[in-house]
């Protein structure tokens, strides 16, 4: 089998295929110290003829198992043309980052913005919102949809929009509109690195871990007016292109 391993900076995210790029095997786990051990016991059982690794710690990968590395750009790219080959455009929002990346049409891809200076724009934010709130973020992903106020979020700063958080809770917003705040400031900060390119494509992949949250997925196609959408493991993206990578060196020769 052939594997890839993205190690984000929040999660670490395995995955295998087989002889038919069949997805057969996944695995979502917390990163966390010596996560290349726990990534090392997790494959000691499995058939692993090639492995590529991706992502924040993909050099942690590299140097206990001497895997080739591949960028999470090109390995997003390769795992979106799995996905959705009509998009000519991925939206990721990972833990620590959120990237915007225009494909080539062929598993490639022509050029990326990357936001990875602030966390008011990633998944990190969302986290930070839905504990000040006491929510479990699935919860906090669903409840924007009863909003009955459309409030903003205007800095630009997480620090600054923690603070805008908690300023309404003060005024005693409800959940659902604070929740509702919360998203569309991702979801503007994220249609704004998009808007950068020309759209020409209808489709437009969504992926990472904040694509499984179908608010922020509403809000997207919403502000884009395209249609936004969420195939397949979102999360796994980076790690099943790394996959497709390994699987493809090795049929070079």
């Amino acid at each position: 089998m052939y594997w890839g391993v993205d190690v984000g900076s929040t999660y670490t995210k395995i995955c295998g295929i087989d002889e038919k790029k069949q997805i057969i095997d996944t695995k979502v786990i917390p990163t966390i110290v010596n996560q290349d051990e726990i990534v090392k016991t997790y494959l000691e059982d499995k058939n692993v003829e090639m492995l590529v690794s991706t992502g924040y710690g993909r050099h942690m990968i590299e140097d206990t198992f001497c895997c080739p590395v591949i960028s999470e750009i090109k390995a997003h790219a390769k795992g979106a043309y799995y996905f959705a080959q009509e998009s000519q455009m991925v939206i990721d929002l990972g833990g620590q980052d959120s990237k915007v990346i225009m494909l080539d049409g062929n598993g490639g891809f022509v050029d990326f913005k990357m936001n990875d200076k602030c966390a008011a724009g990633t998944g990190k934010f969302l986290e930070i919102a839905s504990s000040r709130m006491g929510l479990e973020l699935e919860e906090f992903s669903k409840i924007g949809f009863e909003a009955n106020k459309e409030l903003s979020i205007s800095s630009m700063c997480a620090v600054f929009a923690e603070s805008e958080v908690i300023s309404l809770i003060a005024k005693k917003e409800s959940a659902a509109n604070i929740c509702y705040a919360v998203h569309d400031s991702i979801a503007s900060r994220l249609a704004s690195m998009a808007r950068k390119f020309a759209i020409k494509s209808d489709v437009i992949l969504f992926t990472g871990g904040g694509a499984l949250n179908g608010f922020l997925l509403h809000l997207l196609s919403k502000k884009l007016e395209k249609n936004v959408i969420s195939v397949g493991y979102p999360q796994l993206t980076g790690a099943i292109g790394a996959a497709i990578s390994g699987f493809e060196v090795c049929k070079e020769f």
